[in-house]
């Protein structure tokens, strides 16, 4: 892989990135999309990154479907797919521990403790492999773009990050891997994160952040399999929760919702930077 790199690079070939975890669906060709357009050669890995999981069990259960994803990747015209074992990726433990200040000790970070650390680990293992001129992420986990931004600035990587857009289902719920876990009720029931989130755009006009977050939990987790693990509205850029609509010009509400035992996150931008 370093050898292929090195050489496209010696070549003036420009290199675009996606790192996945597999279990691909429209979400992850919309950023290879992107990747081919703004890029010369565009590379996708597929790993299952053991050191982000916190749960061994939700490690065991997360989908791997390999041969089918070459093939939507083959289609989508995708040059190359790195798909390195464990033993590749960590040829010893990665004892490296990362601080990113306040980033990682609110939501996704509060609830999965040593979250984040792996995924710097393997998001810095990954572009010191692969070596990307660009590397694209989904917005739908809204902080882990933040850490891996926060990341690339401290190791001073000389990488740009693109953020891309939430894709959903035609429903709104957001695409993500672990909706193949859900059954067709379940699925039906999720379709509620998103919905109550959009509602809740227009109860901002005229209620207070605290009755906001209030009524979001409250009409989640009235629904049959829906329970929320936390719903947070916080700065765009710090992560941390506003207490009033004017504490910021950046504003997103970020929510984990359990839906049975499939653990689901989505956001929704308040407030953009204009």
């Amino acid at each position: 892989m370093r050898d292929m790199v090195s050489s496209l690079h010696q070549n003036a070939k420009s290199v675009g990135f996606v790192p996945t975890m597999g279990a691909l669906h429209q979400g992850h060709l919309s950023l290879v999309k992107q990747c081919i357009a703004d890029n010369d050669i565009c590379i996708v890995s597929i790993f299952v990154n053991p050191t982000q999981f916190n749960n061994k069990e939700d490690l065991d259960k997360y989908p791997r479907t390999l041969e089918r994803d070459c093939q939507y990747l083959e289609e989508a015209g995708v040059n190359i797919v790195f798909a390195p074992t464990v033993e590749e990726i960590y040829p010893e433990p990665d004892t490296r521990q990362f601080d990113f200040g306040q980033l990682d000790k609110v939501m996704e970070g509060e609830h999965r403790p040593g979250h984040f650390n792996g995924v710097a680990q393997v998001v810095s293992r990954l572009f010191d492999i692969v070596k990307p001129d660009r590397a694209y992420f989904g917005q739908k986990d809204f902080q882990q773009l933040a850490i891996i931004r926060e990341m690339v600035r401290q190791l001073n990587l000389k990488v740009e990050i693109v953020p891309m857009p939430i894709v959903r289902e035609p429903s709104g719920l957001a695409l993500s891997s672990r909706n193949e876990r859900l059954n067709s009720e379940q699925k039906e029931e999720a379709v509620n994160i998103s919905k109550v989130l959009f509602e809740s755009k227009e109860w901002m006009k005229s209620e207070s952040v605290d009755t906001v977050i209030r009524k979001v939990t409250e009409k989640l987790d009235a629904v049959k399999d829906l329970r929320v693990e936390y719903y947070e509205i916080v700065d765009g850029n710090t992560l941390q929760s506003i207490a009033d609509w004017k504490d910021s010009e950046y504003i997103v509400g970020c929510i984990a919702v359990f839906c049975g035992e499939v653990r689901l996150i989505d956001n929704i931008v308040y407030k953009a930077n204009s």
